[in-house]
């Protein structure tokens, strides 16, 4: 081993420099220097020095034993079963293939030390560390002497091998030559017997010849022998080799499993089980792989292929081979679905879309518990300017009308109003034909229906629709006959009109209240709230209180700063603030109540109107309410609506492809508008949608790119200029960013208050666009008399003008027994030799018409002019 020096020494074992030469001094090592060597005698007195040390020290103060010993040893006896990964027993031992007893001894040893803590503490760690090193250098010196043995005993083994092949080698060949002698020997002595006797210098000179091939015999042999045993010996180093390279890659825990394998393996234990650990696990399947595959009403080929687990491409194959033509992301029915599982070999389950929604509301489409009293819901319908609002007004104490636009109503209010025999929610629709929609809606919802009708203007065209969803919502009807203050007013007439429409007043022998009134001074108002309490008490109306709550929406908007915002009639059950609802395709948690005057409040129960905060989308007018109690599972109802709304969305817009691949040749005729509306509310919205889509004709096409809630914003703007569509805001006006992007690309909003504003203008643009029509006016006939022939003009017709007048310019028929034969244009009007512009009725005239000259006596020359009339809707 290399000397070192004291310093090396000192920073390899991470001993203070100054300490490791006060231990040396201790030691008996005289060494000042820390440059000075340190040679491997040093080392092991220095260390023979340390464990003295650490082991005992002088004697102490009280002249005791400065450590105690103590040794304990203890017996047990383990039984090992015998088994089939049992050691096979040493041979000769008694007992063998039965159980053993193994006699296990432990020793143990403690050493009990009395010393100082601190310099117990010091002393032990720089013992430790000194020993650590200085025992690392007596083991690396070991190893090496070690491995020099190592190497010296398997050479000096090879060399005994080589010797003891060698002596081998050389036995066999002395007896071979034996063998020879003895051959020789006896074929000397036939030929000797047979032939004459040779000569001594022959016998000497075939005696070293058969020396000489002996000898080489010998050497061809050995050669042999010798590449045969370096050959072996290559073998067994390269294979040593091997094994020492993979168990150094391998980490200790490894090794050592693989050596005991290795042990385990020679005895004949568990050979086997390593062998089959090496086994490859997995086997190929050798029959088909049958899946459960389910199947909803609606899936694309995409989602179907990946439940059955193969590539789309095989599968559009498979659908080709059916007769069916289809893209990846094209969404399927489930019979077709169903069938090509089946032809695949899988096993189809049919799912059905209303299995979840019905779990969901199984609780809530059916409410359980106590029915109690509840306030009826009254909806005031009408035709429009005939005083619903106002009536309404006067009934709340409040001004509504004054604040409409136009003095009409164009949504939906709810509210609430206490009277002496107890609450009435009043639903306020409006009366435009535009508003058909919201009409039914609140004819769905409500108990009781106050028809208004205006006492001077009698019954109008919405007053008739509005007895139309009265009836088909199976509603019982208060008429309220507005407009008695007026002079006009004649209450009969209005009575005669409805008895007609099969309304007929209790007077008559019907069933329906006439409650004459005015909304300015407040006449009959009192007998109209009379009139509907008694009917509702007819009705016994009750409502479930004790079960989640459910309703309807009445109206949606987009507030800034609140977000979606939700007019909710409760039906059934109390609304908390909190609680999760779902409505059609939109869902969340309740943020906050409001009431019709726009205070706070904590719950609402059944026949209570209430403004809702905190759904995640605007839901549309008409849905149903439900709160659940599961937040997981309504996310996953409203997950699947909106994806079934999708799949029908997508399936309307490819037929409506099919309808424009279909009509391509008509696009050059048909003329396209589009259109992108927003609104303040849901309803109104809708309204105005659809009463411009009912403007278009055959020839004007009227599309709506887009519709929503809300402020006219920047996608609007980039919207309508993309698609060349009328941007028309009703209610609402655009942000400044939106203004400035449409001042840059010359796109000018529409804004309207009114909703027949914005269909007048919308109806004259569409005018507009329409061909003009072209009309034929005759203007006058010419009676033929006579025929003569002209030299420059050919043909010429002696004519009387015998109706209206005849021009030059204008287009002429010939008709014979009142058949058109000819159209054309004249070419001479001449009345004696002069050319005239025009003839007037009871004149004589001579007409040329251009190319014909089979005019006959007899004939009538009608002369007409074309007209272009502008089209109106």
């Amino acid at each position: 081993m290399a000397q070192s020096t004291v310093r090396d020494f000192a920073d390899r074992t991470g001993v203070p420099l100054d300490r490791l030469l006060i231990q040396l001094r201790e030691a008996g090592i005289p060494q000042d220097d820390p440059d000075a060597a340190l040679s491997d005698a040093d080392k092991s007195t220095l260390l023979e020095h340390i464990r003295k040390t650490h082991g005992r020290r002088d004697d102490s103060e009280d002249g005791g034993p400065s450590q105690i010993t103590l040794k304990r040893r203890s017996h047990s006896q383990l039984k090992m079963p015998a088994g089939g990964g049992e050691r096979r027993a040493p041979r000769g031992s008694r007992g063998a293939g039965a159980g053993r007893t193994v006699n296990v001894e432990v020793r143990k040893k403690r050493t009990y030390v009395k010393r100082s803590v601190v310099e117990a503490e010091a002393a032990e760690q720089d013992a430790q560390v000194l020993e650590r090193a200085l025992q690392k250098d007596v083991n690396a010196a070991e190893e090496a002497r070690q491995a020099e043995a190592r190497v010296r005993a398997e050479a000096e083994a090879k060399a005994e091998a080589e010797r003891q092949e060698r002596e081998a080698a050389e036995a066999a060949a002395a007896a071979a030559r034996e063998t020879e002698a003895d051959t020789g020997a006896a074929e000397k002595a036939a030929a000797e017997s047979s032939a004459e006797a040779q000569t001594p210098a022959d016998l000497e000179a075939d005696s070293q010849k058969t020396e000489s091939e002996a000898a080489r015999n010998k050497e061809i042999e050995d050669d042999k022998e010798r590449k045969r045993l370096e050959a072996e010996a290559k073998r067994e180093r390269e294979a040593e080799e091997r094994a020492a390279r993979k168990a150094s890659r391998g980490k200790g825990k490894a090794r050592k499993k693989a050596e005991a394998g290795g042990r385990r393996s020679r005895r004949g234990g568990a050979a086997g089980a390593a062998s089959s650990a090496l086994q490859q696990g997995f086997e190929k399947p050798t029959a088909p792989v049958v899946r459960d595959v389910q199947v909803p009403e609606t899936i694309t080929v995409g989602d179907l292929a990946q439940r059955m687990s193969v590539k789309a491409a095989d599968l559009i194959k498979e659908m080709m081979k059916q007769g069916v033509m289809a893209t990846i992301n094209q969404a399927i029915d489930q019979e077709t679905a169903v069938l090509l599982v089946e032809e695949l070999g899988h096993r189809p389950h049919i799912v059905r879309e209303d299995d979840l929604e019905e779990a969901v509301l199984s609780q809530t489409t059916e409410p359980e518990g106590a029915a109690e009293p509840r306030s009826a819901v009254v909806t005031i319908m009408g035709h429009v300017d005939h005083g619903k609002t106002t009536l309404l007004d006067y009934i709340r104490r409040a001004k509504v009308a004054s604040g409409e636009a136009g003095g009409i109503t164009q949504h939906i209010g709810a509210y609430r109003v206490p009277s002496e025999r107890g609450d009435l929610t009043f639903l306020d629709t409006p009366g435009h034909e535009a508003f058909t929609a919201m009409r039914a809606r609140g004819a769905q919802v409500t108990d009781v229906v106050i028809l208004v009708v205006a006492a001077d203007d009698g019954v109008m065209p919405q007053t008739e629709e509005a007895i139309k969803h009265a009836r088909a919502a199976g509603v019982p009807l208060v008429v309220a006959v507005n407009k008695m203050d007026r002079e006009e007013a004649n209450p009969d007439r209005v009575k005669n009109e409805l008895v007609a429409r099969e309304v007929v007043p209790e007077e008559f022998g019907g069933d329906v209240q006439f409650i004459p009134c005015s909304a300015l001074n407040g006449q009959g108002v009192e007998a109209l709230l009379e009139a509907v309490a008694l009917q509702a008490e007819l009705l016994e109306l009750k409502a479930v209180r004790d079960c989640p709550a459910s309703g309807v929406v009445v109206e949606s908007s987009l507030d800034r700063g609140r977000g979606p915002v939700a007019t909710i009639l409760v039906q059934n059950g109390v609304l908390n603030q909190g609680d999760t609802i779902i409505s059609g395709t939109e869902f969340g948690r309740v943020r906050a109540l409001l009431d019709e005057r726009g205070d706070r409040v904590k719950s609402a129960g059944p026949s209570t109107p209430v403004v809702v905060l905190g759904l995640s989308g605007l839901p549309e007018a008409g849905d149903e309410v439900l709160a659940v109690e599961d937040e997981r599972k309504a996310r996953e109802l409203v997950d699947r609506r909106r994806e079934k709304s999708r799949d029908k969305r997508l399936q309307a817009q490819k037929a409506a492809r099919m309808d424009e691949l279909f009509s391509q040749s008509q696009d050059d005729v048909i003329k396209t508008v589009n259109l992108v509306v927003k609104g303040d509310v849901q309803g109104s919205v809708e309204a105005l949608t659809q009463s411009l889509t009912n403007l278009a004709t055959d020839e004007v096409r009227i599309v709506p790119v887009a519709t929503g809630v809300g402020a006219i914003n920047e996608s609007d703007v980039n919207l309508a200029i993309a698609s060349e569509a009328l941007l028309i805001g009703f209610n609402v006006r655009a942000d400044a960013k939106a203004r400035r992007l449409a001042q840059e690309n010359d796109v000018k909003p529409h804004y309207y208050s009114i909703i027949y504003d914005a269909i007048d203008q919308l109806r004259n643009a569409i005018s507009g666009m329409l061909e003009p029509e072209t009309r034929e006016q005759i203007i006058g006939t010419a009676e033929v008399r006579e025929v003569y022939r002209s030299s420059q003009l050919g043909q010429i017709a002696g004519c009387l003008v015998v109706d209206g007048v005849v021009r030059r310019r204008n287009p002429i028929r010939v008709l014979r027994n009142s058949v058109v034969v000819f159209e054309g244009d004249l070419e001479s009007l001449r009345r004696f030799k002069d050319d005239v512009n025009e003839v007037q009725s009871g004149t004589e005239c001579g007409i040329g018409v251009r190319h014909y000259n089979d005019v006959r006596v007899g004939d009538q020359i009608e002369c007409y002019e074309r007209l272009t009339i502008e089209r109106t809707l």
